[in-house]
């Protein structure tokens, strides 16, 4: 007798009312959920965006570019994704408008459709469920979680609610469907609103979906008045309506879901039976204690220059950098203050560099473009030479190494190439196997992305860091080191701590811990790949010396 195909799972995660109220972080949230209930969990993310990916996507417009492993650049929620759950996530996790109709007319420019019409409903969301089953298949998940970015009743998302609806179809006891919406609280009324979820879910509904559990969002909890009348108007069960108040951190919020009984709530929509009676969250709950219980504050200046959104900061530009930043003051005892310093106000002068002594550390996270890098260059001159403790991730190491071209190795006018191709001493220079796309202005998808491994130089910081001689980053650059200039900048007392192994290409610059407490560059995105439970060595060492 053939053994029975057991039946994957799928929860729909979708939003209401209004975009940007955490469907990114409830999902990662749910699935750490069932993680800890015994199930194997994997998470997709889907844009409603004609881009391919997010490559070529302003950070100020869309937040930052997460890079996977195999060099898929995605949407911030992966990033997510990847650290509630610790799993390393893939291009199959992460879908698009672009990339899905992308597929489709490949396959009918190759006959795939056998002659067929292809038409927008059903090929285009069987494309959509065919990339959602495969995804599961490869991770061979128990559940799959899917968010479906946008709001409800915007036309980008219709045919992925459409797919949704399908796949419920053809199997209901296998799919379910989690509407994230937002109650607001008018400020001259003073009561909090059902009105706008109860328009979603009849949205949702006109649709052709049901939704099973309503994640409720505000500013405070719900109380039961609420829950029950969303229950009546939305016609779900009043114990699937999930309080969810503003956190002090991100990482609150699953042990706040548990507290409703969530992960109870969503097997039973999806017809399973956990494997432990309970979700275990020790550790996780300990990580949470850690956030609040820190015994000494460290000030960061996390010096960008992406933070400007009209009148609004917006620190999801660099959201890995602040996340990793808060694991490891979190693993060092320490409480992370961190500030925004826009490097165009040092720049034009409206803000004095002076001003950084009152900072314990200093951070440059990656970025591209002339504007404000002279006002980095300043930054990084006044870490260096107050011995203040500086960590440049990628433009940030880039610039570290111009600095001390400049003014340390005498290379009057020393620049990079994606700013000034004809200055004296192009100290960062593009990747020769680039230069002829750039020159074709095909920019996409061009660059020296995902995982490659380096190694590392004996007696230095990094090796220290991560204990080990080889490792593997993440990468997202197209600009290096000129190797025309590595041997005149050793010599004025740069150490490339950590190489290519061919050595060819530069992957850690730091100065010797006797010159300066902390003074490393890395040309990797280390931001990538920490997680709560597992912070980033360099990181911790950064944040460790911030601490003396």
């Amino acid at each position: 007798m053939s053994k029975k195909k057991r039946s994957r799972k799928y929860l729909f995660v979708t939003g209401g009312v209004m975009s940007g109220v955490g469907k990114g972080v409830a999902s990662s949230s749910i699935g750490m959920l069932l993680q800890s209930r015994g199930f194997k969990v994997t998470a997709l993310k889907i844009d409603p965006y004609i881009n391919v990916d997010a490559g070529t996507m302003n950070p100020t417009e869309h937040g930052e570019v997460f890079v996977l492993r195999d060099g898929d650049e995605c949407d911030q929620d992966m990033g997510n994704y990847e650290r509630f759950l610790d799993v390393n996530l893939s291009q199959i996790n992460y879908m698009t408008t672009g990339r899905v109709y992308q597929e489709v007319i490949r396959k009918e420019r190759n006959l795939g459709y056998k002659g067929k019409n292809v038409e927008v409903v059903p090929d285009i969301p069987k494309e959509v469920i065919r990339r959602i089953k495969k995804a599961a298949d490869e991770a061979d998940a128990d559940i799959t979680i899917i968010e479906i970015g946008g709001t409800i009743g915007e036309y980008q998302n219709v045919i992925f609610v459409e797919a949704a609806r399908m796949m419920h179809l053809e199997n209901p006891e296998d799919v379910g469907f989690v509407m994230v919406s937002y109650l607001p609280i008018p400020s001259k009324v003073g009561e909090m609103k059902t009105k706008p979820t109860q328009t979603a879910s009849r949205t949702l509904n006109g649709i052709g979906v049901q939704a099973d559990i309503i994640i409720a969002r505000s500013d405070v909890a719900l109380d039961k008045k609420r829950k029950e009348k969303i229950a009546t108007f939305c016609n779900i069960k009043p114990d699937h309506v999930i309080s969810a108040p503003d956190a002090d951190s991100i990482y609150d919020v699953p042990v706040n879901f548990e507290k409703d009984n969530l992960s109870n709530i969503v097997c039973g929509v999806l017809n399973v039976k956990p494997k432990n009676e309970k979700a275990e969250l020790t550790k996780w709950k300990g990580l949470v204690r850690k956030s609040k219980n820190g015994k000494k504050e460290v000030n960061i200046a996390v010096v960008g220059k992406y933070f400007d959104s009209g009148d609004f900061v917006l620190s999801d530009v660099y959201i890995s950098v602040l996340e990793a930043i808060k694991y490891s003051a979190y693993k060092n005892g320490a409480v992370p203050k961190i500030h925004y310093v826009n490097s165009k106000n040092i720049e034009d002068g409206t803000l004095s560099v002076s001003s950084l002594k009152d900072y314990d550390g200093i951070l440059v996270p990656g970025g591209f473009g002339e504007t404000g890098i002279e006002g980095i260059i300043d930054v990084i001159k006044y870490a260096r030479e107050n011995k203040i403790p500086y960590f440049g991730i990628c433009y940030g190491m880039q610039l570290m190494v111009i600095e001390y071209a400049r003014h340390v190795a005498k290379l009057s006018g020393a620049h990079t190439a994606e700013i000034n191709p004809d200055a004296k001493h192009v100290v960062i220079d593009i990747m020769p196997e680039q230069k002829e796309l750039m020159k074709n202005k095909n920019y996409g998808g061009t660059m020296r992305l995902g995982s490659y491994p380096a190694v590392l130089k004996r007696g230095t910081i990094a090796r220290k860091a991560y204990g080990v001689m080889e490792i593997e980053e993440r990468h997202r650059h197209r600009f290096e080191v000129n190797p025309e200039y590595i041997a005149r900048l050793q010599e004025a007392g740069l150490v490339f701590s950590g190489t290519s192994p061919d050595h060819r290409l530069m992957e850690i610059a730091e100065l010797p811990k006797e010159e300066h407490p902390f003074f490393v560059g890395v040309q990797f995105h280390p931001e990538f790949q920490a997680r709560p439970l597992s912070p980033h060595p360099v990181f911790s060492e950064f944040v460790k010396a911030s601490l003396k």
